[in-house]
């Protein structure tokens, strides 16, 4: 599963994200994007982040999210 993880400079939330990730059932790899350096992501995510997105489907998954709602998002 490849994933694409939006995130910022000095975010504790994406902080927060990051090391659900890697408590997941399944191994995933992501990229990290630091919104701040893609115009059109900051305008997408500025106050969503951090968002996952999954690159098979599209699918996103805006924070608040737990381990839970993390493992179904990526079954």
């Amino acid at each position: 599963m490849q994933l694409t993880f939006f995130t910022g400079p000095q975010c504790s939330l994406c902080d927060d994200a990051e090391e659900l990730l890697k408590n997941v059932s399944s191994p995933v790899q992501y990229k990290k994007v630091n919104i701040r350096e893609h115009v059109d992501f900051y305008h997408l995510y500025a106050v969503r982040i951090p968002v996952l997105k999954r690159d098979d489907n599209g699918a996103e998954l805006g924070w608040p999210f737990d381990l839970d709602e993390l493992n179904r998002f990526l079954a």
